[in-house]
C-alpha cells in the first residue's frame, strides 16, 4: 500500500459515511423515514464504491484501510441503536439485537487491537462471510426505513431477517477471531 497520502478521493468517500451518521440519526428521531432512507442509501452505496476506487486510482492507504470498517460500524450500529430506542409503532428492534452487535464489535476491535501488538504490520481485508453480513444488514435496515415510511408492518420478515443477522454476524466474528488467533500464533513461532 503507498503511504504517500492519508486523504484520497476514496478516504473522503469513507469518511462521508461518517458524516452521513448525525444526519440519519435525526432523521430518524424526527421520524423523517424517507430521509432516513436517502441519507443511509447514499452512506451505503459510498461503501461500494471507496475501497474499489482506492484500487484503481492506487490509492490504498492504511489509514483508508482502518477507516472503512470503523465508518461501515458506525453506520450499522447507530442504525440499530437508534432503531431499538426510537419510539415506532409499527416495529422496534429488541435492545439484546442492538446490545450482541455492539458487543461483538468492541470484541473486534479489541481483538484487533491485541492482535496489532504482536504484529507490526496487520492487513485488514474484509471476508466473503463479513461482506455477506454487511450487506444484509444494509438491507434489513433499508427495509426497516422503508416500512416506517410507507407504515408497512413487516411481521413475515422481520424475525427472519433478525435471525438471519445475528446468524451471519456471529459466523462472521467466529472468522474473524479465527483469523487474529492464526495471526497471533503465526507471529509466535517466527519469534
Amino acid at each position: 500500500m503507498p503511504k504517500s497520502r492519508i486523504i484520497t478521493i476514496s478516504t473522503l468517500l469513507t469518511g462521508s459515511r461518517i458524516i452521513a451518521v448525525p444526519f440519519i440519526m435525526g432523521a430518524m428521531l424526527t421520524h423523517h423515514w424517507g430521509l432516513a432512507w436517502c441519507i443511509f442509501m447514499l452512506a451505503a452505496i459510498t461503501d461500494l464504491f471507496d475501497g474499489a476506487l482506492a484500487r484503481y486510482l492506487g490509492e490504498e492507504t492504511h489509514f483508508g484501510a482502518y477507516l472503512d470498517p470503523v465508518a461501515d460500524k458506525l453506520l450499522i450500529l447507530s442504525s440499530y441503536g437508534a432503531l431499538a430506542f426510537v419510539d415506532s409503532p409499527l416495529f422496534k428492534i429488541p435492545v439484546w439485537f442492538f446490545v450482541f452487535f455492539f458487543v461483538k464489535e468492541i470484541l473486534l476491535i479489541v481483538g484487533t487491537v491485541y492482535v496489532c501488538a504482536f504484529r507490526k504490520s496487520v492487513a485488514v481485508r474484509p471476508t466473503f462471510l463479513g461482506k455477506m453480513a454487511m450487506v444484509l444488514q444494509v438491507c434489513f435496515i433499508a427495509w426497516l426505513f422503508s416500512c416506517a415510511y410507507f407504515h408497512w408492518v413487516p411481521f413475515k420478515t422481520f424475525y427472519f431477517l433478525l435471525c438471519s443477522i445475528v446468524f451471519l454476524g456471529l459466523a462472521s466474528f467466529v472468522q474473524y477471531a479465527l483469523i487474529g488467533i492464526k495471526g497471533v500464533f503465526t507471529w509466535i513461532l517466527r519469534v
